[in-house]
Parts: structure tokens; sequence; C-alpha cells
């Protein structure tokens, strides 16, 4: 069956994360919301997203097509109702939210209009997990992070621990082949612990569970770890952390604090960058919304940093609960910036200007070639489109 992920009003909801890529491309316990569907499906799928991104994340469809709301977590359950669905199905889960579709190419403007008067409702009462807002990352992260560990590691082996390397707990540590771990301390109480392939855990560091860590991925010496922490491939973190996402490709590679957050790709957090998870007040935080153009209540007490893609942080950048970073960013200075940084900002506390294209370009294709990618025209055409997409927010005073 031919698989498609769509995005639905989600990827309006998920801004900044999604301004750079489709809801499927978030990365949720261990892994993306797409990997899920297709390690599940044993197939992989292709994405119905917004126009400036259908370049990089082609759309293919066929006469007869299973299309999946992107922000929906794959589960065994959901699976097995997907399948049973035939043409013209709809699946509905809570609150009539559209789960799946089944059908042919017609499908994709229907989902755009949503018009599904020509389909058979079906109701759908299992667990669904959706990723609405950036915090949902965080927040589901734990569950998501079990799901995934068992998905990943059922019936297999994990490779063996030196003998330096503590660990206590009831749940499991998965080591891939090529990890290394030396002289670090793991407690499973809280969770299990993956380290993916070619990953590093450097000496001293001490880890509570649940924790995933992609391939790649180091934690530097004497960090910090509380679950559920997740990082993406290539992400190097040190410090301390807490209940945070990194999507890939990003670092926080000195000490500080970063708590209750998530991080996008391509972005890096200067040596002693703190943030604030926890208003002193200890009142629910508020997180700005692309949509409404305010803070909206996130009925959280913790809630710290959320950044887009290829975003930036100086040496002991401070980081006020409940900040929205967007795209493109370059952050530093002494004090704390404004909780809303707009896309393509640069400054801090003393005040904004717009971080020029030719400045950003250098940037993104020196940091991306030190990974073994290329800042190619593909990449350079989304980025322009987000740069204009997101002007009206640079109101600089």
């Amino acid at each position: 069956m031919n698989t498609i992920l769509f995005d639905d009003k989600s990827w309006s909801t998920l801004r900044p994360l999604t301004l750079t890529r489709p809801v499927s491309e978030i990365r949720v316990g261990i892994l993306t919301l797409r990997e899920k569907w297709e390690r599940r499906l044993n197939n992989s799928v292709s994405y119905l997203t917004s126009d400036y991104l259908q370049e990089k994340y082609p759309l293919r469809t066929e006469d007869d097509n299973l299309w999946i709301n992107a922000s929906v977590c794959a589960n065994a359950d959901l699976v097995a109702a997907v399948r049973r669905l035939e043409s013209n199905d709809l699946l509905l889960g809570e609150q009539g939210v559209v789960i799946a579709v089944r059908g042919g190419k017609q499908v994709a403007d229907r989902l755009r209009k949503e018009e599904f008067a020509a389909f058979r409702s079906l109701e759908y009462s299992g667990e669904c997990t959706r990723i609405i807002y950036p915090y949902h990352v965080f927040a589901y992260n734990a569950g998501e992070l079990l799901l995934d560990f068992d998905l990943l590691t059922k019936g297999r082996k994990s490779a063996i621990l030196e003998d330096s390397v503590r660990v206590h707990g009831k749940y499991p540590v998965f080591l891939e082949e090529g990890a290394v771990v030396r002289y670090a301390t793991i407690n499973t109480d809280g969770g299990p612990v993956y380290i993916g392939k070619e990953a590093e855990i450097m000496e001293g560091v001490l880890i509570r569970g649940p924790l995933a860590m992609c391939e790649h991925a180091v934690l530097n010496m004497g960090a910090k770890v509380y679950g559920a922490t997740t990082l993406g491939p290539y992400c190097k973190c040190g410090g301390e952390l807490n209940n945070v996402v990194f999507i890939g490709y990003s670092n926080k590679a000195h000490d500080g604090f970063l708590g209750n957050s998530v991080i996008g790709e391509w972005c890096n957090l200067g040596a002693d960058t703190n943030n604030s998870n926890l208003k002193n007040t200890y009142v629910e935080v508020k997180l700005w919304d692309y949509d409404t153009r305010h803070f909206r209540k996130t009925g959280l007490q913790f809630c710290g940093l959320i950044m887009g893609d290829h975003s930036k942080m100086g040496i002991n950048t401070m980081i006020n609960t409940g900040t929205v970073v967007g795209v493109g960013a370059n952050i530093f200075g002494s004090d704390f910036p404004r909780n809303f940084i707009p896309s393509f900002s640069w400054g801090g506390a003393s005040g904004f200007v717009e971080h020029q294209m030719r400045q950003f370009t250098v940037t993104a294709e020196a940091v991306m070639k030190r990974r073994g990618k290329v800042f190619d025209d593909v990449e350079k055409r989304i980025i322009d489109r987000v740069f204009e997409d997101t002007r009206e927010f640079r109101t600089f005073k």
C-alpha cells in the first residue's frame, strides 16, 4: 500500500519547528513520527505538506493510497486499525480528527479543503497520541521513548557494556554496535536507556533514564542527564539536561542547564547558556502561538525553550521560562532577551536587528559541511521562503 503522511492544521501550530520540515520529521521518543510509521508498516512513505517544502519532501501518489495524519504517533492498535481500512474509508479519532483515509489521488485536494462527505466514516476509540504544539514533543517524550525502545530492541541482543560502567535500575540499557560508554553511571529506575550506533558517552557522565541517543550522538565528560531526554543524530551535549529533545545535528557541548525544551537542527548553544523552565511564581507557562499571534497557556508548570533550525546562542546566554526562538536567529549578550524571538533576529536583551541572508548562508554552509551535509539550492529556497514568510514578526524598535 502506497503510504502518505499528510500535514493538517498542526503544521501551523507546531511552528517554528515546522517552518523547515513537515510534521512527520519531528523527533519524539527515539524515532521521528515518519520513522515510527515506516517501521510499523514496513513501508517507506512520502509527504503531503506545505508547498515550499514539497521539493525536499516529495509527494508520491498511486491509484490506491493510505493517507495518514502526520501528527499522530503510531502504535500497534492504530496500525491494525489503519490496515483494516478499505477504499474510501475515513478513520476518525476524538473530536472528529482525521487519523487516516484510504483513497486515490483526489484525496489530497479533499484533505486540504476538509471535504469528507464522500467517505465512509469509522471511529477509532483507542489510544492516540498527537503532536499538536511544540511543547508536546518533550511532554510526550517519555511515553514515546518507551514505545520506540520496545519497537527497536524486541528480539535483539544489546552489545556488551564495559565493566567500568555502573548500572542500576529495573529497565534495560541497550547498546547498538559501535557505541562507546566508559566510566559512566546509569540509573534506569525511571525508564530504559538506548545508545545508538557510534554514539559515545564519555567519562563521568551521570544518567537517569529514560534516555535515547541516536547514531553518532555524544555526551561530553561530566554531563548530568535526567529523563526523558533524546539526543538526535550527531548531537553533542554537556552540562545538565532535563527532559529535552534535540531533533538532530545540534550542539550544547558545555556546562549550563537546559530543561523541558525542544531544539531543532543545526543549532548551537554556547558555553554556560542556561534556561529557566519554572517561573518564580510557579504559575502556568505561556508560549508564543504563531496562529493567534499571542501567548497561549500551555497547561504546564515546567516549560523552557523552543528553538527553530539554524539558530545560535552565544556564551552565557540567559533564556527565560517559555521562550520561543524562530529559525536562523543569532542571540548573544547579557541579561534576558524577550521570550519570543522572531526568525532571523540578530542581537539580545539590548535589542535586535535583522540577520542578513548573506551572513546566514555563510554560517549555514560552514555548519552543515562539518557534518558532511550541503546547504544546497533546495535548502536555500526553503530558507528564503521562511525568511519572507516570517518578515512580519521582525518589528524591531
